[in-house]
C-alpha cells in the first residue's frame, strides 16, 4: 500500500522489472482513472498489487478483489498513511485479510504512533533500524537563509538563474502556494512546473516524467504528491516554505544527494517561521549552515529581481500601446 498514486505506478515499475524473466505478475491499483482496466487485469489473476487505500477498497467491496490469500502486507511511507487519515483505512484492511501473514511497515521516519500501530497488528514485532542517528544522507549540503517570506521569490529567481542547466525541486506547503510561486516565477520569464493533489492524474504523470527525463528545469512541489518519489540528478532541493513537520524535512532533502551524487538543500526561513527551524534542527541533530548575506546583499537581490520585472512589465506596456495604436487595428492581435 502507498499513500499516492505516483508512488503505486514509480513501485509497480520497480517490481516489474525485478520480475523480468519469471513468472511473477504485478500491477498498480489506484484512483483517479476508470476502474474498467484495472478489473479485467486483475481478473486475469496477479502475483502483487501496489495500491493506494481508496481504490484498494472500492475494488474489494465490489468484489473484484478477493484479499484472503494475500500472504505478506506491505504499508510504506507508513508515517505518511497516518498524516493523510489513512488509519482507519488501514485497521479496516486488516479485517479482509487472512490473520496469519506477514506484515512490513516502511518508513524514513519512524514515531511512537507508527510504532504503536505497528505493534498492535502484528506478533512478535522486530524492529530494524538503519542508521537511526543520521537521519539525514551525508551527501546533502544544508544551507539556511533568512528571508521575508514576501521576499522569498526573488532568491528563488536568483538560484535558478545561476544554474540554469541543474534540475531543482522547490517544495511549499499548499497547493495555493505552489500555483503563487509558479506565477511569480512566469512574470519574471522562468518556466517551472508545478504538481500538487488538484491536478488531473495525467496531467501528474505527465509533469513528473517531464521533470524526471530532462536535464534541467524546475518542479514546484507540495508534499503530498512529492513523497517518495525518486527523480533522478535533483542537484538542489528548495525549502521555499519550512515544513511544519520536522520528519518531513528528511523526506524533502532526501530528493537529493541520492546515490553517491552531491546534492543541495537551501532553506529559506522567515521569522514566523522560527519555530519549525528549532524543531528541524533538534531532529536531525545539527544546525542549518547559515548563509550570511548582509542588508546591502539582500538588497542587491531584491533591487535586480525588481528591476528585470519592471523591464518585463515595460516590454508588455509597450506591446499594448503598440495594438491599441489605431494604425495597426487591422493586425491587432489578442495579447496573452
Amino acid at each position: 500500500m502507498e499513500p499516492t498514486r505516483e508512488l503505486a505506478i514509480q513501485i509497480n515499475q520497480v517490481i516489474t522489472n525485478l520480475a523480468r524473466g519469471t513468472r511473477v505478475k504485478s500491477m498498480s491499483v489506484f484512483g483517479g482513472v476508470e476502474q474498467d482496466p484495472q478489473i479485467a487485469r486483475l481478473a486475469k489473476g496477479v502475483d502483487i498489487i501496489v495500491a493506494t487505500p481508496g481504490r484498494l477498497f472500492d475494488l474489494a467491496h465490489q468484489g473484484h478483489l478477493n484479499l484472503r490469500r494475500v500472504e505478506i502486507l506491505v504499508l510504506d511511507e507508513a508515517d505518511h498513511m497516518l498524516d493523510l487519515g489513512f488509519i482507519k483505512d488501514i485497521r479496516d484492511l486488516t479485517g479482509l485479510l487472512p490473520a496469519k501473514r506477514q506484515t512490513l511497515f516502511f518508513s524514513a521516519t519512524i514515531d511512537d504512533r507508527i510504532k504503536d500501530l505497528a505493534y498492535s497488528l502484528v506478533k512478535n514485532p522486530v524492529r530494524i533500524q538503519v542508521s537511526p542517528k543520521d537521519p539525514v544522507s551525508r551527501n546533502v549540503d544544508h544551507s539556511l537563509l533568512y528571508v521575508k517570506i514576501d521576499d522569498k521569490r526573488f532568491f528563488l529567481e536568483r538560484l535558478i538563474r545561476e544554474n540554469p542547466e541543474s534540475k531543482i525541486l522547490v517544495f511549499v506547503r499548499t497547493k495555493v502556494r505552489a500555483e503563487r510561486v509558479q506565477n511569480a516565477m512566469q512574470r519574471v520569464g522562468i518556466d517551472t512546473m508545478v504538481l500538487h493533489g488538484d491536478k488531473e492524474q495525467s496531467d501528474r504523470l505527465e509533469m513528473l516524467n517531464a521533470f524526471r527525463n530532462a536535464p534541467s528545469g524546475v518542479l514546484i512541489a507540495t508534499d503530498v504528491s512529492a513523497r517518495g518519489i525518486d527523480i533522478p540528478d535533483v542537484a538542489y532541493v528548495v525549502n521555499y516554505d519550512l515544513p511544519e513537520k520536522p520528519e518531513t524535512y528528511v523526506h524533502r532533502v532526501g530528493r537529493t544527494g541520492r546515490g553517491t551524487r552531491r546534492g543541495f538543500a537551501y532553506s529559506f526561513c522567515d521569522e514566523s517561521e522560527k519555530k519549525y527551524l528549532t524543531d528541524i534542527e533538534s531532529y536531525i541533530g545539527k544546525a542549518l549552515k547559515v548563509l550570511q548575506l548582509d542588508n546591502t546583499g539582500y538588497s542587491e537581490v531584491i533591487d535586480l529581481a525588481t528591476e528585470k520585472t519592471l523591464q518585463m512589465e515595460d516590454v508588455i506596456a509597450a506591446v499594448r500601446n503598440e495594438m491599441s495604436n489605431p494604425k495597426n487595428k487591422k493586425n491587432k492581435k489578442p495579447l496573452k
